[in-house]
């Protein structure tokens, strides 16, 4: 359907229900399964959340409930009833957007063949999974390579250097796919839930203004939304270019270290954490990177984010991970004053800052580093 025949009535829709300031509204989810009949139990989740249950009777099931906004969820089936390893993968499951009013769910015989009605927003999403299809098909390959591998090939550094460009290449798709949709959808409730993965776990500023100013006045003016402005607020004070701010941390002997004591320096303040396993996979690219420029004008500051519990895990990873240079602690995680004015929601997470103190670089990985590296110190 062309676009200006569907912007307005979604635009309108938002503003209405927007205008319930908060409200909880109900809505409705009728479903039946021509070939499926009890012993079943159906589930509503969003995410890994239950928010719901029943029992399959003839067939046919019902949700009722009230929602505060839009939200993308998730219908699941358990033949034997119990819900013990839904999440670890069930086949009969489909996902759609929760919104007040009706959604009638029918299928012959299972969720995934599912037809939907009364759902615009079931509808938009549908043509935004239709459109990464691609995207899929290229993550299916990169499997059958990985299922080829041995156990000894996967384990391998160089195995996972080899795949590190073609996973880097599906995440861009990803996010390129993400904020086409947003563009092309501005006043879709999905593009809201579109945003996180335009952006990435760690998003940046020069990648969500762009998006966050593509969405609707009502879409900004939602809590999602003001969410997204607060984040896009924050990340300003961090973006390449900027004053990078300065902190005081202890390091384990409890000696306090501040950012300003490295002014002259290249520095790589490094967010990461005990328990992070993505963190502990690259300690050795910044192990190798420290090594070879540190008698360059080069250090690394490493903030670790374990929470006070967890010291004794910290520890000992600096001791497994050999890591030599300079350790402070944010005994509060990411609810620390530090992780929060950096505006750190996932780790690892890093920050190139330059000799006068500014951003030069964000979330530099492996041979990205090394190469950053080399051109600025060369």
């Amino acid at each position: 359907m062309p676009m200006k025949k569907t912007l307005l009535p979604l635009l309108l829709a938002s503003v209405r229900f927007l205008a319930q300031a908060q409200t909880p509204v109900p809505f409705t989810i009728k479903g039946t399964i021509g070939k499926l009949n009890a012993p079943a139990k159906v589930y509503l989740l969003r995410g890994t959340e239950l928010l719901d249950s029943t029992t399959l009777n003839n067939g046919a099931f019902t949700f009722k409930g009230n929602t505060d906004r839009p939200k993308e969820v998730e219908v699941l089936v358990q033949r034997n009833g119990r819900l013990r390893n839904a999440f670890a993968g069930s086949a009969n499951r489909t996902r759609i957007f929760l919104e007040p009013g009706p959604v009638v769910l029918t299928t012959p015989d299972s969720l995934p063949n599912a037809r939907l009605k009364g759902s615009q927003l079931t509808t938009d999403y549908n043509q935004l999974i239709a459109s990464q299809q691609p995207i899929r098909d290229k993550i299916a390959a990169l499997g059958a390579e990985i299922q080829k591998a041995t156990q000894q090939e996967i384990e391998s550094p160089e195995f996972r250097q080899r795949l590190q460009p073609a996973f880097k290449a599906i995440g861009e798709d990803y996010k390129r796919s993400y904020a086409a949709f947003i563009r092309a959808n501005p006043a879709s409730w999905v593009s809201l839930d579109a945003m996180l993965g335009a952006t990435g776990n760690v998003p940046q500023y020069a990648e969500l203004a762009p998006l966050y100013n593509a969405l609707s006045p009502a879409l900004q003016q939602s809590t999602e939304g003001q969410r997204y402005g607060q984040m896009l607020t924050a990340l300003k004070t961090v973006t390449i270019g900027a004053p990078a701010p300065d902190f005081t941390l202890p390091t384990p002997e409890g000696k306090p270290v501040s950012l300003a004591d490295y002014r002259g320096k290249f520095v790589l303040v490094d967010f990461w954490a005990s328990w992070c396993a993505p963190c502990r996979q690259e300690n050795p690219n910044v192990a190798k990177a420290y090594n070879e420029y540190k008698n360059r004008n080069f250090d690394i500051l490493g903030i670790s984010l374990d929470l006070e519990k967890d010291r004794p895990k910290w520890l000992k990873a600096l001791a497994d991970d050999q890591l030599t240079w300079t350790q402070v602690w944010d005994l509060r995680g990411f609810e620390g004053d530090v992780a929060r004015r950096y505006n750190v929601r996932g780790i690892p997470q890093n920050f190139l800052i330059d000799p006068s103190g500014k951003i030069v670089a964000v979330n530099l990985r492996g041979p990205e580093l090394a190469a950053t590296l080399a051109r600025l110190l060369k």
